[in-house]
């Protein structure tokens, strides 16, 4: 029985070629984009196994209105990808409140509202797979993206509560957070990057001239990404996160380590602050045996 997906984004980038595999696969599809012109070869090339709509995923009632086109036309929706966003390289001091909103607009509401007008289908036929498209950067830092990465730490929090609540009715959510890809992501990024006050040189410069090498060089084939989403939809042994690329597993590993050996560091103090007498062991059992 072939799967309805629903994908946002998915004129360009990792978006298209998701769509393409899911095409591919024998399924069917809404293709979504701001431009549904750009989907037009989609349509031709499968016929009535593809729609294609516009959406801006940063309105609520859009989102509502795709969810419903794929239940109207397929009966069904089986697979969201949330895959829409962008990442634009800027001093935080240095990115406008405009900037700055736009992206976490993007890259994290859009994907709250099309879980919102997704959740009540899915839970009615007790199955359903939401895959939150991340980044490694939902679990590292890096100068230069604070709006795009705030963002996508959010969807990774709100990729975890939400698995928990929907495995209840058989729904399954993950947040897929890939390193490096070679799709326009870079080039986006790169676009209008201001002119660097001096004192950002040596973090946020040193972060595009890290791009500027790195674009076109990445580690992560999007094609391959492509077929783990098309896997991950047919699973229902999934992790609330899960890297894709050597260089994910390499970042993610380097700051997971610091991340520890802070917190042992400060654990006097951590604890401090507890009232007198607090023995935590009754609320987690004894730990020593």
């Amino acid at each position: 029985m072939s799967k309805v997906w629903l994908i946002t984004g998915s004129a360009n980038g990792l978006g298209r070629n998701i769509a393409e595999a899911v095409l591919a696969s024998g399924d069917r599809l809404v293709a979504t984009a701001r431009d549904p012109q750009r989907l037009s070869a989609l349509k031709e090339q499968y016929g009535d196994r593809v729609v294609t709509a516009a959406l801006d995923v940063t309105d609520p009632n859009a989102a509502e209105a795709a969810v419903k086109l794929a239940v109207d036309t397929f009966g069904t929706l089986d697979v969201l990808v949330n895959n829409a966003g962008y990442g634009n390289v800027a001093p935080f001091e240095q990115t406008t409140a405009e900037a700055f909103k736009a992206q976490i607009d993007t890259n994290f509401y859009g994907v709250v509202n099309l879980a919102r007008a997704a959740l009540p289908v899915m839970r009615s036929q007790r199955s359903g797979h939401i895959i939150n498209i991340s980044s490694v950067g939902g679990r590292i830092s890096t100068p230069g993206l604070s709006a795009y990465q705030s963002a996508k730490w959010a969807v990774g929090g709100f990729t975890e509560v939400l698995a928990q609540e929907a495995a209840a009715f058989g729904v399954k959510v993950i947040a897929v957070e890939p390193g490096g890809m070679r799709t326009n992501w870079g080039h986006t990024a790169r676009d209008n990057v201001p002119a660097i006050l001096p004192d950002y040189e040596p973090s946020v410069g040193a972060i595009t001239a890290l791009l500027a090498a790195y674009v076109g060089k990445e580690f992560g084939d999007p094609d391959k990404i492509a077929q783990v989403i098309i896997d991950l939809a047919s699973r229902d042994d999934l992790p609330p996160h899960l890297l894709l690329g050597s260089d994910a597993l390499y970042m993610f590993n380097q700051t997971e380590t610091a991340r520890q050996k802070a917190a042992a560091d400060w654990a006097d103090v951590t604890t401090s602050t507890d009232f007198d007498g607090s023995d935590f062991s009754v609320f987690v059992g004894d730990t020593k045996g």
